[in-house]
């Protein structure tokens, strides 16, 4: 998004002081948040990388490189290339990392120098990430990899292989580099926001992020850095009083000796930088949509930024043919070891849509008609295949990754909305499960959910199989006055609150949510306690216990997954233009609701 200039934008005549007396010019293109997305998108089908000027997608490896190419043909060893993390997670590319080490090589072989870490690498663990480094780089070259703020646990082995990538040096606190004869201090971190929303990457901790930049500017001061640079997983984010914060512009505020902070984490489309007490901010906002190109001249013991611009990347750029080779490669292997086990090829069309479905956590999510097609989705899915079937399926917008955009839909376009999570098999995405609970329990556990979001947009919740009357002007455990089972043959069940009343109603949600679920009492502050059940009415300790089988007919467990659920239902729907591919139905061209405000009378 474009934000209004709220702080001082640099200008072409802004300087900044050096250690040094040299003269030389240093282009610097970064990127940030590229979640995997090797290739342009949406849909992926209309994605044509070595032609131009025939497709409307954006972003692809295959581009990018071609621009890194050309900008180090033209400034032959005064390019610097870097990312600001989140460069795992969001598409199908990263489920085959540790076995190929794939990503990080071909980055290296697209011309980046340096790239830090972010909140979503750690998402399958620490143990996941360091098989993923360790294996990259031991198929070949790969960027230099920094994290300057992470503490490992000496009493746990869960992130021994994070201190073992420290130990080699494939993992650095920080580099420096030369370009021109200018010694480039960079290092790391990973800010609070994104700090709060990686769990998963304990029992590493996190040194705050200000005291580990003075220690760093301090350290690259003594290495005689000319300049110092901070790739910063932290984020910005426009204040109540149309003013930029977030943890960037923090950062910028309270330490001194940063000349550069490339920055990422917020998805923040910044057009020029940012200057907060001498220090640039840039980003570019995500998925590879742009490349930024700051280009400053070093004179007389000053630097001077001469432009700065965000390059667009897109379908007028035409992309490097070895990479588009190389990722073509990678797409064969995700077909033949992850697609054709669910029944489904890379290229092969599912649906297709004509009007745009979209809205997660980072947009109008309220108004999303995306959230309820998946949990409608989810219900189609699960009381197709799975035993017992179920009552209410739920889904919270922060599992919502990406937007359907018109055109002919495929297995990848779909991953991408729900890509998150893992399970115990081989197949991506977190698996379904669904729990029991009473009528009671089902209104306090609504209750909490409509004012949850509030604190965190990641929390807001999509439903099928339900209709819930609230109001909303009413106070907490005090809103919700009716709630409907809607049965798959149109009958409708009154769900009673009443305490003694121990009729169980089934809900399926991704693991993720329901163990958040199983928090409610936390975050009502002890005032409920809700009690996780079977179909039995006994108390579920362990989520595995309640994933879904999505075929009993074979052996072991099939997990059911959101975007199985989600390719299986627009896969059903009818063909309207003839052309042999099914249509998104046109009533999601509008949010379909399940909760209805009503009169607090």
């Amino acid at each position: 998004m474009k934000y209004h200039r709220a702080l001082l934008l640099l200008s072409a005549f802004f300087f900044l002081p050096v250690l040094g007396q040299k003269s030389a010019k240093l282009i610097i293109l970064h990127s940030n948040d590229l979640h995997s997305r090797l290739l342009g998108f949406a849909p992926e089908s209309a994605y044509t990388p070595l032609t131009i000027n025939d497709d409307n997608t954006v972003g692809g490896f295959a581009r990018i490189a071609a621009v890194i190419g050309s900008e180090k043909q033209v400034n032959p060893g005064q390019t610097l290339v870097l990312d600001a993390g989140d460069f795992l997670m969001g598409t199908l590319f990263p489920s085959l990392e540790v076995k190929t080490g794939f990503q990080l090589r071909l980055m290296k072989k697209m011309g980046y120098d340096a790239v830090g870490l972010g909140n979503h690498e750690f998402d399958f663990g620490p143990g996941w990430l360091a098989d993923v480094m360790a294996s990259s780089a031991s198929k070949g070259d790969i960027p230099v990899m920094l994290a300057g703020n992470i503490i490992t646990d000496s009493k746990s082995d869960v992130d021994d292989g994070i201190e073992k990538l420290y130990s080699k040096n494939i993992l650095k606190h920080y580099i420096v580099l030369e370009r021109a004869g200018i010694r480039i201090g960079i290092f790391s971190i990973i800010g609070k926001d994104a700090q709060r929303v990686a769990p998963k990457a304990a029992p590493l901790k996190f040194v705050n992020p200000e005291k580990e930049a003075k220690q760093m500017v301090s350290e690259l001061k003594k290495e005689k850095c000319d300049i110092i640079i901070c790739i910063s997983h932290s984020g910005v984010k426009r204040e109540k009083n149309g003013g930029m914060g977030g943890d960037d512009v923090n950062l910028a505020k309270n330490v001194k000796g940063i000349d550069l902070i490339v920055g990422g984490h917020s998805h923040t489309k910044i057009d020029q930088p940012l200057v907060v007490n001498g220090t640039l901010i840039v980003q570019t906002g995500e998925f590879g949509e742009n490349l930024g190109r700051l280009e400053l001249s070093i004179s007389g013991g000053k630097v001077k930024m001469e432009n700065y611009r965000l390059i667009p990347i897109d379908d007028k750029i035409q992309g490097d043919k070895v990479i588009s080779h190389l990722i073509d490669e990678q797409k064969t292997k995700i077909n033949d070891q992850i697609l054709n086990n669910v029944g489904m090829d890379y290229d092969k069309p599912v649906a297709e849509s004509g009007f745009v479905i979209e809205g997660n956590d980072g947009g109008d999510f309220i108004n999303s008609n995306l959230g309820p097609l998946v949990a409608d989705a989810i219900y189609y899915y699960v009381n197709r295949h799975c035993a017992k079937g179920t009552d209410i399926t739920m889904l919270a917008a922060g599992m919502l990754f990406d937007k359907i955009l018109p055109g002919i839909q495929m297995a990848p376009d779909f991953f991408r909305v729900v890509p998150l999570g893992t399970g115990q098999d081989n197949i991506p995405g977190y698996p379904l499960s669904r729990l029991y609970v009473t009528g009671h329990e089902l209104k306090s556990i609504l209750e909490i959910l409509l004012v949850a979001w509030k604190s965190s947009p990641d929390n807001y919740c999509y439903y099928s199989g339900m209709k819930v009357l609230y109001s909303p002007e009413k106070g907490l455990f005090k809103k919700i006055k009716k709630i409907e089972i809607l049965h798959g043959d149109g009958s409708v069940a009154n769900v009673d609150f009443a305490k003694k009343d121990k009729t169980m109603y089934s809900i399926t949600a991704d693991s993720y949510m329901l163990e958040f679920i199983g928090i409610i009492k936390k975050m009502s502050f002890g005032l409920v306690n809700v009690v996780p059940k079977d179909a039995s009415g006994l108390k579920v300790t362990d989520m595995k216990t309640a994933v879904l089988d999505a075929d009993t007919l074979k052996d072991g467990i099939q997990e059911a997954k959101e975007w199985l659920a989600l390719l299986e239902y627009l896969g059903s729907m009818k063909d309207t233009n003839g052309n042999g591919i099914p249509d998104i139905d046109g009533k999601y061209k509008v949010p379909v609701r399940s909760l209805f405000p009503v009169d607090p009378k």
